[in-house]
């Protein structure tokens, strides 16, 4: 019998809506500070993504402080309230299992604002240019040769 899902493939269509569901759900909580605690009082958390298990049964949850600051206190105050957060979440989503939850920093803004540097640097802004790396122009070269 033929595997129904590639290893290489990406995450299914009931993977990503849940995933979502999930992200609306966490991101309710925690704007409303449901959580009674001192870490997650001082700060605004944003969850730009929840990816789920193919069997659903666990959600990893991106997360980042505004800001950026303290990372590890926030992953831990939410590591602490995961119960309490499970429950919370299970009752907004309705589904037939609740998740484990796991708690990630998201990088996704960092690989952004690298991507932003390389682009931003002046070997690409030269290539965009047309010219090469002697300094001349390669639009010039290109008429030459015809």
């Amino acid at each position: 019998m033929a595997k129904r899902f590639e290893t290489g493939s990406g995450p299914s269509q009931r993977q990503l809506r849940v995933g979502e569901l999930m992200r609306h759900a966490l991101a309710e909580v925690l704007s409303r500070g449901e959580i009674h605690d001192p870490v997650l009082a001082k700060h605004v958390v944003t969850v730009p993504e929840v990816k789920m298990s193919p069997d659903l049964k666990i959600a990893t949850c991106f997360i980042m402080p505004l800001g950026g600051k303290d990372k590890e206190a926030v992953i831990q105050a939410l590591a602490q309230n995961k119960r309490y957060l499970r429950g919370e979440l299970a009752h907004r989503t309705n589904l037939k299992y609740a998740p484990d939850l796991r708690f990630r920093i998201d990088e996704s803004f960092d690989e952004g604002s690298r991507i932003d540097r390389l682009l931003d640097s002046e070997a690409v802004r030269r290539d965009l240019d047309g010219r090469d790396p002697d300094g001349q122009d390669g639009a010039a070269d290109e008429e030459g040769e015809r």
